[in-house]
């Protein structure tokens, strides 16, 4: 039995889905109606950069849905693949959005609209500059949660994913996430800043979920046609209504990736393959259990080893 799964930001490169845009027709359309929604030459950046432009949160949510939705897409119409036989689908926060559309729960010209307005409401949700990421490596969740709230009077960060075995994502203003590096010196815990554009993923984001909750709640979400896993609950979901109300929460919640993935492997999954740019999903998943197997589908040659294993 086997996953599908969508990447989130982070993933993303120059030139990511350029053999597909070269080679299929319909591609290129995906890519010409996102240009037209998001009043953007969102092709260029994809294609050619500049990476600055790509990096931007609201280039950079549409950009890898439209990869994920292409490649998807790709596979369902030129290979004999039964994509459509996965028994859940899951994404990395925005890779939510892939999934739901790939489900048939939104439709490509909604989820490109979201995007757009989600990207912006989260970069524009903390000033530029205020806020940051740090990446925990090697420690677990219950450690992290401790130095967290024992240290409440002190500084005030926030878990935003359990990534995997041994990386864990905290959100903060940056004089916090300072206060709290030094306290992972002490411990001697490694961690690593990341390069992202604002603290996602925490009670930081409110502005971005009070921006985003009318535009979801007013947007037609169908019944996906299979089992999506929620980011907030770690658990399946198929019923739009539920739905909608986890993506408005997602934006403020942790990402439960782990915890997804393991209970995708407890109900009989053995096979995970990744549909979007680069293989990070790939990479945790192989943390959290070595003997899944794992495919990952982001040029032409990776379209023949999906079909063959």
């Amino acid at each position: 039995m086997f996953s599908i799964i969508f990447p989130g930001q982070g993933s993303q490169i120059v030139g990511m889905a350029k053999e597909f845009y070269n080679n299929y027709q319909y591609v290129k359309e995906y890519f010409s109606i996102a240009d037209e929604l998001l009043n953007k030459n969102l092709s260029k950046i994809v294609l050619d950069g500049p990476k600055e432009d790509l990096d931007l949160t609201e280039i950079t949510q549409p950009a890898i849905f439209l990869v994920s939705y292409s490649i998807f897409k790709v596979i369902e119409n030129e290979t004999n693949f039964k994509i459509k036989n996965a028994k859940f689908y899951a994404g990395h926060s925005l890779g939510e959005y892939s999934a739901l559309c790939c489900a048939n729960s939104l439709t490509f010209h909604k989820t490109i609209e979201l995007l757009k307005y989600r990207g912006k409401a989260m970069q524009e949700a903390v000033p530029q500059g205020q806020g940051g990421m740090i990446a925990i490596l090697g420690s677990d969740i219950n450690t992290i949660k401790s130095i967290i709230e024992n240290n409440r009077e002190i500084f005030q960060c926030f878990i935003a994913n359990d990534n995997s075995v041994g990386q864990i994502v905290v959100s903060a203003k940056l004089n916090s996430l300072k206060l709290f590096s030094n306290e992972l010196k002490k411990q001697n815990i490694k961690f690593v800043n990341l390069t992202v554009s604002a603290p996602f993923h925490c009670p930081l984001m409110k502005k971005a979920t009070d921006d985003m909750r009318k535009r979801i709640l007013e947007t037609d979400f169908n019944d996906p046609n299979l089992n999506i896993i929620s980011n907030v609950t770690a658990k399946p979901t198929n019923k739009s209504e539920e739905i909608k109300k986890l993506l408005i929460e997602q934006i403020e919640k942790p990402v439960r990736w782990r915890e997804s993935i393991i209970y995708m492997i407890n109900s009989g999954i053995d096979r995970f393959i990744e549909i979007g740019p680069g293989k990070v999903l790939s990479g945790l998943v192989k943390r959290i259990d070595r003997n899944i197997k794992l495919n990952q589908v982001n040029n032409l040659k990776d379209l023949n080893n999906i079909e063959n294993d």
